[in-house]
């Protein structure tokens, strides 16, 4: 049965098994139109902590003049994985919350064709404000290294 939360459906993925889907109801908002199909996880850290991973599929509408995925797209890929990470680890409603600050060093190049995974972290969690971080990783490559911070809602 799909989980309806605030404008997404949330359900096990029939072709990724072990995954969530994590699709707009409204398939003609950013997320669909630009970033595509997505699919999520919660998983446990190396040091027992929780941490949600978010992934795409890289395709040519993703990609550079380099034949490699565009900052831009990745940068998509994060700032939605914070609030995934936001509803997974917290159990907590996104909806209403924005994005106050967004840090990302880029370190490698995201290849087309290959999943690209956005796997993130509550560092701390306020009564207004949640502070996140992560990597983006494709296969053993890092690729971006984030910090951000999620205003919650007003009440």
């Amino acid at each position: 049965m799909a989980e309806m939360m605030s404008g997404f459906r949330v359900e096990p993925s029939p072709e990724h098994p072990g995954w969530l889907t994590w699709d707009l109801t409204d398939q003609t908002r950013f997320n669909a139109m630009a970033i595509g199909k997505l699919v999520a996880r919660l998983e446990d850290g190396p040091d027992g902590k929780s941490r949600a991973r978010l992934r795409m599929f890289p395709e040519r509408k993703h990609s550079n003049l380099l034949d490699a995925v565009h900052g831009g797209a990745t940068l998509a890929l994060i700032d939605v994985a914070l609030f995934t990470g936001m509803r997974l680890i917290l159990d907590g409603n996104a909806a209403g919350s924005v994005t106050l600050d967004l840090s990302t060093q880029f370190i490698g190049a995201g290849r087309l064709g290959e999943p690209l995974d956005a796997v993130v972290e509550v560092l701390r969690e306020t009564r207004r404000l949640v502070f996140l971080r992560g990597l983006v990783e494709q296969g053993d490559d890092t690729i971006a290294a984030f910090n951000g911070t999620i205003r919650k809602p007003s009440r």
